[in-house]
C-alpha cells in the first residue's frame, strides 16, 4: 500500500535529515553504519515510507540524540505510522493530499471552474467526477463520491479548521448536472458561507483581469509553528506540492491578490442568492 505522509511525518523526515546534515554525515554513510540501502535512509528523510519507530530509534542512536528529545521523535514515528481513515481509500488518493488537508487548521483554495470539493453535494460532486475524471465503472466513481463525503467531515469537527474557499463567478452560471442539481449545490454554497469557519468569497465578472487567470491551487496551514505551509496545485499530469519558503510566500501573495479582487463575503452571499433564484426558474 502506497505511504501518504502525514504532517508529522513530514516534520519528522524534516528533523531526520536535518540531524544528519548537522553531523556532516551523506546518506550512504548512514547507511553503512547500519547496514542498510541508501535508499532506505532517503526514503525516511524525504517522507516516502512509513517510519518505523525502531528504524527512528536506530538512526536517533548514530546520531547520538538524547533524551527528551529522543523520546520525542520516537513518539513523533508512532503518531506518523498511524492509519488515517484515508488509507483505506488508497485507491482514490494518489498523493498526500487527504492526509495533510485532514491535520490542517487552515485552508486556503481558489478555483475559477467549480465548488471545492469540501463543500459539494453529493449530486454536483457525481456530474464533476463522472465528466472529469473518467472513469469506466460506477463503482468507481461512487467510490470516489464515498471517500469525499467523508472527506467532508473534517469541516463539522469541534476543531474544524478555518475554510476559506474564492471562486469565479462563472461557477455559479455553469450547470454542473443541470439546473436542479446546480440549485441544490448553491443553495448548499449559501448556507455554507453563514458557517463560523467558512467563508465564501466570488470574483466577480467586473474584476477583469487578475491574479488568479493561472489556474487553481489551494494554501493548507497548520497550528504547529514547525509545520510550514504547503501550496497544493492539482491537475491531470499530477499533483505538486509546493513547501519552499519562496514558493509558499509566491502563492501567499497570489491568494491575497485575488482576495482583494473578490467581493466581500456580504456580497459575495448576496450574488449566490441570485444565482439559486435564477437557477430556480
Amino acid at each position: 500500500m502506497t505511504y501518504s505522509p502525514t504532517v508529522r511525518g513530514r516534520r519528522l523526515a524534516r528533523e531526520l535529515r536535518s540531524l544528519r546534515e548537522e553531523l556532516g554525515l551523506t546518506l550512504q554513510e548512514v547507511a553503512d553504519r547500519l547496514d542498510w540501502s541508501r535508499a532506505t535512509v532517503s526514503r525516511l528523510e524525504t517522507g516516502q515510507t512509513r517510519p518505523k519507530p525502531d528504524d527512528i530509534a536506530g538512526l536517533l542512536d548514530l546520531y547520538g540524540v538524547p533524551s527528551p528529545d529522543r523520546d520525542a521523535l520516537i513518539r513523533l514515528a508512532r503518531e506518523a505510522g498511524q492509519r488515517g481513515w484515508w488509507t483505506a481509500y488508497a485507491d482514490v488518493f494518489a498523493g498526500s493530499y487527504a492526509a495533510l488537508e485532514d491535520e490542517a487548521s487552515r485552508i486556503r483554495t481558489w478555483d475559477p471552474q467549480l465548488v471545492h470539493g469540501l463543500l459539494q453535494t453529493e449530486d454536483y460532486a457525481r456530474a464533476v467526477i463522472t465528466a472529469g475524471r473518467m472513469l469506466p465503472t460506477s463503482y468507481e466513481i461512487e467510490r470516489r463520491i464515498t471517500a469525499r463525503k467523508i472527506r467532508q467531515q473534517v469541516l463539522d469537527r469541534p476543531t474544524a479548521p478555518q475554510f476559506q474557499m474564492i471562486i469565479d463567478e462563472a461557477v455559479l452560471h455553469r450547470q454542473i448536472g443541470g439546473p436542479g442539481v446546480m440549485a441544490a449545490q448553491l443553495t448548499a454554497l449559501a448556507e455554507a458561507s453563514a458557517r463560523p469557519n467558512v467563508t465564501v468569497q466570488v470574483v466577480p465578472y467586473a474584476a477583469r483581469e487578475h491574479a488568479g487567470l493561472d489556474g487553481r491551487f489551494t494554501i493548507l496551514s497548520f497550528t504547529n509553528p514547525a509545520d510550514p505551509d504547503i501550496a497544493y496545485v492539482e491537475g491531470t499530469m499530477g499533483d505538486v506540492y509546493l513547501e519552499s519558503t519562496k514558493e509558499i510566500a509566491k502563492h501567499g501573495d497570489r491568494f491575497d491578490r485575488i482576495e482583494a479582487a473578490a467581493l466581500p463575503p456580504e456580497d459575495s452571499a448576496q450574488l449566490i442568492s441570485e444565482a439559486v433564484t435564477r437557477s430556480g426558474k
